[in-house]
């Protein structure tokens, strides 16, 4: 896979955007399971972070960033800018997780 660059901001420093391709957008669904649900559901009683939830976002997360560098990379993108997340329920138990940003290509400033 080609290194793209991805920024939260609309600007990488040293760099100019020559040409705005399209939005890159990368998604995964993901659902509880029984295992992850027993101990979540046992933390829930005593408070605290639920730790196998917060691991299942943070997979989810890398995984969509993974699918939004791979769409920048089809349309022949240097970076992604402005990046951002979206979670949705999409029904009981089972979230899709969204990263989306404006694929450019850039230019190093001299």
């Amino acid at each position: 896979m080609k290194d793209i660059l991805i920024s939260t901001t609309a600007h990488i420093p040293g760099y100019e955007i020559v040409e705005v391709l399209d939005i890159a957008r990368g998604s995964t669904v993901r659902a509880r399971n029984l295992g992850r649900d027993i101990f979540a559901g046992l933390r829930n009683l005593v408070g605290g972070e639920i730790k196998e939830y917060t691991q299942l976002m943070a997979e989810a997360r890398e995984q969509a960033i993974d699918r939004m560098l791979a769409d920048a990379e089809q349309l022949g993108a240097d970076a992604v800018v402005s990046v951002r997340f979206t979670t949705a329920m999409v029904m009981q138990g089972c979230s899709e997780i969204l990263a989306y940003g404006t694929a450019v290509r850039l230019r190093r400033k001299e």
